[in-house]
């Protein structure tokens, strides 16, 4: 009985060692689009923010309910 507690532990050690360095991680998203605009041209740069600002400019003046 004493070995398969100490099966269990070695297998969960393993496991955490091989996530551990697996590699990176997946970015979010907004980091991800954060960085890609950081390494663009500032004239790239402009027209990315300039398709992006007016779905953002649209978004916080929609009415959610709490008006009349």
């Amino acid at each position: 009985m004493p070995w398969v507690l100490a099966a269990i532990v070695a297998v969960a050690i393993v496991v955490v060692v091989f996530l551990a360095k697996r590699g990176p991680h997946q970015e979010p998203g907004v980091v991800n689009f954060r960085k890609h605009i950081d390494a663009l041209s500032p004239e790239a740069r402009r027209e990315v923010m300039d398709r992006v600002r007016p779905t953002r400019d649209d978004s916080s003046n929609t009415d959610h309910g709490t008006g009349g």
